[in-house]
């Protein structure tokens, strides 16, 4: 045991040698700010010295010695200093949004703003958080909470919520499902979102390639009335609604509010629009599934999503008919607020009911998943941490669920950053299903970061929990996001214009 003390002490004196040099070389550059260097200072001055170890025991002293915690963090004193933004995109509602926070340690935390969001969601926040300590996560995200909301309206509280965990764990040297509470598992389960076609042989190869290449042991797809639109007799009141509203093709498109487009078939709530399916429009559905049916097999789960915008009552005649087929869950059926009609639709069907990745919050201003939870008006949470205020609230959402006999999915369509935070809660919470990965045929969408752990980020089907890498896992490819950067916008650049301009007045009592 002596001889392993020795090696041990030998290579703690190699590694704080060449690591006190690091920081004297980086002290004495001129372009290092005042912050930094009076950190490094004291740095250079601290470190750990196997002689000062030697009262404690072997078992302790070889812990102290080789545990992964960064000599150039100090946690209790780090600051964040700014929030930054990029955009990776091709100019559509779709472009993605990348946060980094920055310290005056000169490590950074990420996060990423929702597809079809407004990075100024994120940018607002920075005069609230700038000077606080990013380790105190909780109280930073009540300090923000009060300026998200339900939609993509939540989406600047999630991506400074989850870059501040990134951010605590590269300080304390430790994954953020560590911080959780720990990990229930090695490997997440990923449910593959596959595009529909029109053509059903289409539809059914993509389905197949799935499972049998990529190794998804669970499949969603979409199953609405767009779908079957063109077959005469399958739908009634859809004439009014390609005239006057975009239309039910238009999948979420259709004109912009200034052209009138309020009133358009997919903004408005599903009791609105009274388009009804037909028995023969039930039938052309249910043989998509059969077909989907007799590809896959009966031991893969297959969900279903975007059926189209009517009522409960159509809903229930159509899940009804989607019994037989042991659908994974019905997605979205109605909207997530209408509690009763949701609680309506899961009495009266036996496929089980799945909504949440637009609620923010466990108790929202609205009452959020708590109410549906408290109800058991659905059987699966299903939310999005990109919208739900971030990693520790959708944990939270997963716990209070779990009390309640419910289980919980988690919804990504977002980059490796919000779905590599998915990874973490889906590790760190019990009651998890299976997590969406909505981006297998996107090109290049893993380049978007690169691993700080040992393992890829996804293997046939599942995806890796980083065992061995601090934070969320990942850092940014920077060199790729800089090749794929939104025409005409900058890369990280410094956002004085956020700065705060005095004290307000945020308290939402007197």
């Amino acid at each position: 045991m002596k001889t392993t003390l020795q090696r041990i002490h030998e290579q703690t004196k190699k590694s704080e040698q060449a690591e006190r040099e690091a920081l004297l070389t980086e002290i004495s550059d001129p372009s290092t700010s005042n912050d930094r260097r009076n950190f490094l200072k004291k740095a250079a001055l601290g470190g750990i010295a196997l002689g000062g170890l030697m009262h404690l025991s072997i078992e302790d002293t070889i812990a102290q010695t080789t545990q992964r915690v960064s000599r150039s963090s100090s946690p209790s004193e780090l600051r964040i200093t700014d929030l930054r933004v990029a955009e990776k995109g091709n100019g559509n509602r779709f472009a993605n949004r990348i946060i980094r926070i920055e310290t005056n340690q000169g490590i950074y935390g990420i996060g990423d703003v929702r597809d079809g969001s407004d990075q100024r969601l994120a940018l607002f926040l920075k005069s609230k958080i700038v000077g606080l300590n990013p380790c105190n996560v909780e109280m930073i995200f009540k300090v923000i909470k009060q300026y998200g909301f339900h939609g993509r309206q939540g989406v600047g509280v999630s991506a400074v919520e989850t870059a501040c965990w990134d951010l605590c764990g590269k300080a304390l040297g430790v994954p953020v499902w560590q911080l959780l509470g720990g990990r229930y598992r090695d490997k997440v389960r990923l449910y593959a979102d596959t595009p529909e076609h029109r053509d059903p042989a289409v539809q059914l190869e993509r389905l197949k390639n799935r499972f049998s290449v990529e190794g998804f042991t669970w499949l969603k797809m979409d199953l609405g009335i767009h779908q079957i639109s063109h077959i005469p007799d399958t739908l009634v009141n859809t004439k009014h609604w390609e005239e006057n509203g975009g239309g039910i093709n238009n999948w979420y498109m259709g004109r912009s509010y200034a052209d009138g487009g309020y009133l358009d078939y997919w903004k408005l709530d599903h009791p609105f629009t009274q388009v009804q399916i037909t028995d023969k429009g039930i039938e052309e559905i249910c043989k998509i599934v059969e077909g989907v049916r007799a590809v896959v097999g009966t031991e893969i789960p297959i969900s279903v999503d975007h059926f189209g915008h009517f009522d409960m009552n159509q809903m229930i005649r159509l899940g009804r008919a989607l019994d037989k087929y042991r659908l994974g869950w019905l997605e979205d059926c109605v909207p997530w607020y209408y509690t009763d009609q949701w609680r309506t639709i899961t009495d009266a069907i036996e496929t089980p009911t799945c909504t949440g990745e637009d609620i923010y919050m466990l108790g929202g201003l609205l009452g959020g998943f708590k109410n549906l939870i408290d109800a058991h008006a659905v059987d699966i949470v299903h939310p999005d941490m990109v919208s739900a205020g971030g990693i520790l609230e959708t944990k939270k959402i997963g716990d209070y669920a779990e009390e309640a006999g419910i289980p919980m999915a988690l919804h990504t369509n977002s980059t490796p950053i919000a779905f590599m935070g998915m990874v973490h809660v889906a590790a760190a919470t019990e009651n998890f299903l299976c997590l969406e990965h909505h981006n297998v045929d996107v090109p290049n969408w893993e380049d978007i970061v690169k691993l700080t752990g040992s393992k890829p980020l996804v293997e046939k089907g599942y995806a890796n929990v980083p065992l061995d890498a601090p934070g969320l896992g990942i850092e940014l490819n920077d060199d790729y996001l800089k090749s794929t950067l939104q025409k005409g916008s900058k890369y990280f650049d410094a956002t004085p214009e956020w700065d705060s301009s005095g004290r307000t007045y945020d308290k939402l009592w007197i």
